[in-house]
């Protein structure tokens, strides 16, 4: 399985339309049976396909109409150490923050001094937690009725418990696609950058048609 960028998933099936082969739409996904690329190929949008139908020829329009669309989608990457929160208008990024706060890496040796080091671990990872699920509810809770999907990111852990921290944020892991993000350190770029990642869509190969 791979993630493949929309503009590149146009380029790839838009020539294909209407050749030889078998489509099926069925629960979000497309199957393709091509001698083009040899086999099966599953394309799964991040953002839902609505169309279900079964074709006798290669029919990716639905597909290619779903990846087109644009959306408004909030953003929430938290890492131990730093956090990134932003609003994205289809690819254009019109809302953002982001910050930093040290948390220690874990500590290698026994005894007291572990416990203490443990115990200054544990209250700034929960500083920055608290910092983060600020930030999202002050940037992105303005957006909630705007926003029809929601995106995760970082480390898992550190978003639960962000998430955790205000029943306000709800509403974010309620909308959120189910790729979960995992991406380096939260910072401006690192949102900038994401577009590509929001709208790519999930391809697997299989070697047996269904």
């Amino acid at each position: 399985m791979r993630y493949v960028g929309r503009e590149n998933v146009r380029k790839l099936l838009e020539p294909l339309e209407g050749s030889p082969g078998r489509t099926v739409y069925l629960d979000g996904a497309v199957e393709l049976v091509s001698d083009t690329f040899q086999g099966v190929r599953h394309f799964r949008p991040s953002f839902g396909l609505a169309h279900a139908g079964t074709y006798d020829r290669i029919h990716v329009r639905p597909l290619l109409d779903e990846i087109a669309r644009d959306h408004v989608i909030a953003v929430l990457l938290v890492r131990l150490g730093g956090y990134a929160a932003g609003v994205f208008d289809g690819e254009r990024l019109v809302a953002s923050k982001v910050g930093s706060r040290f948390v220690k890496n874990r500590h290698k040796k026994g005894g007291s001094s572990a416990n203490r080091f443990r115990r200054r671990r544990e209250e700034q990872a929960k500083a920055l937690v608290e910092e983060a699920a600020d930030v999202a509810v002050a940037l992105l809770g303005p957006w909630r009725e705007r926003a029809r999907f929601g995106a995760l990111g970082g480390d898992r852990n550190a978003v639960e418990a962000t998430l955790r921290a205000r029943p306000e944020l709800a509403w974010l892991e309620e909308r959120a696609v189910d790729r979960f993000l995992t991406v380096p350190e939260p910072r401006q770029r690192t949102l900038e950058q994401l577009p590509y990642d929001l709208y790519a869509v999930e391809l697997r190969d299989d070697e047996h048609a269904h």
